[in-house]
């Protein structure tokens, strides 16, 4: 099947591309090793036409090809582990060179886009209407500190201006977020001190604001930095506290309710229709006539989420790849039922969340690229034979 239409355009280079995208799904987000990120390209190299795509399969580079895409973008590493040649006589090598002889660069979003909100799993509950979304089993908040400073009064504004230049005091959609109130501060110039205000040797009794804005712990050193050099004072008095952890929006899989109670059966048929096309469709494990309400969910592999499917209390678990000792020892149990559907299907539901997605961000900028979603199927489950024998 081919791609979907495109859409418009504006010329960007593959870094400015990259870094709107590692905007929605930061790389410090992936599970250690994860072969993600930038694959293929120059950086510097302009960018007008993105494909997205579950594979970075031969069919979808053909795809990128015909279509002069600048960029593909896929979920899937080309690469699981080290190789020792990429020569065009083997598969992945051939995507490679196939992908630099034309110019396309590859760009791989793997685990650090499962867990987030507009990620994987996020992007199959939208999909199929639920609500009260949250994550099955939610990861910790990005870490946050604060920093605390004391400057004049009229130098309040200033230093607002350049923690927040250096990251502090965002938000959520919100920046610049500050928290400032009044004082009174004392210190005692030395004899070898070169005082903003005072005198050395004497005790000083000043009005000061008392600055307070949030950060991301990574961006720790560059506030610091940022305070210091703003700083009206010689000697500036901060402190930098660490704050609490929770759990964040991010996390594995997702838990939500559908608006009414449905029999399984037609939850199931709501699935498949749901999904893309593919030769499988889906397997389930319960009574079809059970009703279902409270949704849990994981796209990819879910087997390790059985455990958390069953605790939440949910009437049914749809995931992919489930093994069969797993799925029958979670189905002794009187837990959720089981609906296994193809994996390339499911994560296939990321795509046209993610387009647009990376489209709202480069408007809100005032520039767009041309886009397409690959709707070749590359799920490796062509044919499906059911079995005619009677038992």
């Amino acid at each position: 099947m081919q791609a979907d239409t495109l859409t418009q355009m504006t010329t960007h280079t593959l870094a400015e591309i990259v870094a709107t995208l590692e905007s929605l799904y930061p790389k410090r987000w992936a599970d250690d090793g994860d072969a993600i990120g930038l694959i293929v390209g120059d950086p510097g190299a302009p960018v007008t036409k993105v494909l997205f795509a579950v594979d970075p399969a031969r069919a979808v580079v053909d795809e990128a090809v015909e279509l002069r895409a600048d960029l593909l973008v896929v979920h899937h590493p080309l690469f699981y582990r080290a190789v020792s040649s990429v020569a065009a006589d083997s598969p992945k090598g051939k995507v490679v060179h196939d992908l630099i002889t034309h110019g396309i660069g590859l760009y791989v979003a793997h685990t650090n886009a499962d867990s987030p909100r507009h990620g994987v799993s996020d992007s199959i509950a939208q999909a199929l209407g639920l609500h009260d979304v949250k994550p099955l089993v939610a990861a910790p908040a990005d870490p946050l500190d604060k920093v605390v400073t004391f400057v004049p009064p009229g130098d309040a504004v200033a230093m607002i201006d350049a923690l927040a230049a250096a990251g502090a005091g965002a938000i959520g959609d919100y920046d610049r977020c500050a928290f400032v109130s009044t004082g009174e501060g004392t210190f005692r110039p030395g004899d070898e001190a070169d005082p903003t205000i005072g005198t050395r040797g004497r005790t000083e009794a000043v009005a000061e604001s008392r600055v307070e804005m949030v950060l991301a712990r990574a961006r720790r050193g560059t506030v610091v930095n940022a305070l210091r050099a703003a700083h009206p004072y010689e000697e500036p008095a901060f402190d930098v506290l660490e704050l609490a952890s929770w759990e964040g929006d991010r996390g594995h899989g997702r838990v939500g309710e559908l608006a009414e109670p449905v029999a399984l059966s037609t939850f199931v048929d709501t699935v498949v229709e749901t999904l893309p096309q593919t030769a499988v469709g889906a397997r389930v494990a319960g009574d079809l006539s059970r009703d279902v309400r409270r949704v849990t969910l994981a796209g990819g592999a879910g087997d390790f989420l059985l455990d958390a499917a069953r605790a939440s209390g949910a009437d049914v678990y749809v995931t992919s790849d489930l093994r069969h000792h797993p799925a029958s020892e979670f189905r002794e149990h009187d837990g959720p039922a089981l609906v296994d559907v193809p994996h390339w299907a499911a994560e296939w539901m990321w795509l046209p969340v993610l387009e647009r997605e990376l489209c709202h961000r480069l408007a809100a900028a005032g520039t767009t690229v041309e886009t397409a979603v690959s709707r070749i199927c590359t799920d490796p489950w062509n044919h499906r034979v059911a079995s005619r024998r009677e038992t």
